[in-house]
């Protein structure tokens, strides 16, 4: 299985330096997206989620909509996350970049240090906490803040979050590390209050009750593929329009979500709108961490 992992990571991590080298001034949202997640698959790998283009004081979740007409501008601080699978193994990455401007350059040295010096933690018998704790001293020492209620994630197999998160602050959680467990690390830095909330509807969906019935033939249909192609992973309704139709796809999703069968997520937002950076890797805990992702 780690094999899978390690795969998978490499994919990921080619993806992400394609990607970092699409954002430019004037670049298209939606073709930055886009391009990644064919990346991905013709690497030999399939999606983790849809891939995220977040920018400025918008922290996470925001991948791009059908026709999304947004581009770069210079100064934007834009996050890229996305992740590669292969056979369910799921990573998980991000960058952030500054389109060209220095700026804001402490607040992606910011998560970029704090992301280096919580890898060095990643070993069997670890606390938790101890790693929010490294996270929050380095990003405190720029003077910034982590944000506080977004969390690294266990990722598993068809599973993006599993059961332990890990802290952008030190919150006394005392459960400990052990060797093989795979986690996704993610510091996030801000000039803001460190709050996120939430924001507009991403169009960006996960499975909620998969095996409640749905009258609709049309909802069933849709219901199908997303079980066949995404399994329990998260799915886009951008991914979705290259197979179906819109106007049947839209109301096969409303009927859905209506039912509870899957639900929608936000993107998030940095509550005070401070600028917000981000980096990301996945590891492999062990004496020696094993960083999928680098």
């Amino acid at each position: 299985m780690n094999q899978d992992f390690i795969k998978a990571g490499k994919i990921a991590s080619q993806a992400r330096e394609y990607g970092r080298s699409l954002i430019k001034e004037n670049a298209s949202v939606l073709e930055i997206a886009e391009k990644i997640e064919a990346k991905i698959r013709s690497l030999g790998g399939e999606l983790s989620f849809p891939c995220d283009v977040s920018i400025n004081f918008i922290a996470a979740h925001d991948s791009p909509k059908i026709k999304d007409e947004r581009t770069l501008k210079k100064g934007d601080i834009v996050k890229i996350d996305l992740g590669a699978q292969v056979n369910g193994c799921v990573t998980d990455t991000a960058c952030t970049v500054e389109v060209n401007s220095t700026k804001h350059k402490d607040l992606i040295k910011a998560s970029e240090e704090a992301l280096d010096n919580a890898i060095k933690l990643f070993t069997p018998r670890t606390k938790v906490c101890e790693i929010g704790k490294v996270i929050e001293t380095t990003i405190k020492k720029y003077n910034l803040s982590p944000i506080r209620n977004l969390a690294g994630h266990g990722v598993g197999v068809y599973e993006i979050h599993t059961g332990i998160n890990i802290p952008n602050y030190d919150n006394n959680n005392q459960t400990v590390l052990e060797k093989g467990m795979v986690f996704a690390c993610e510091p996030f830095t801000t000039y803001g209050d460190g709050i996120v909330m939430d924001g507009k509807n991403s169009e960006v969906y996960s499975l909620e009750d998969p095996g409640k019935p749905i009258r609709d033939s049309g909802s069933r249909e849709v219901l199908k593929y997303i079980k066949e192609k995404y399994k329990t992973l998260p799915f886009s309704k951008r991914d979705l329009s290259k197979k179906f139709n819109i106007l049947k796809l839209t109301l096969a999703l409303n009927n859905l979500e209506r039912e509870g069968i899957i639900q929608q997520y936000n993107i998030l937002v940095e509550r005070s709108k401070g600028l917000v950076a981000q980096t990301e890797h996945t590891i492999i805990v062990d004496e020696k961490p094993v960083v999928v992702t680098k």
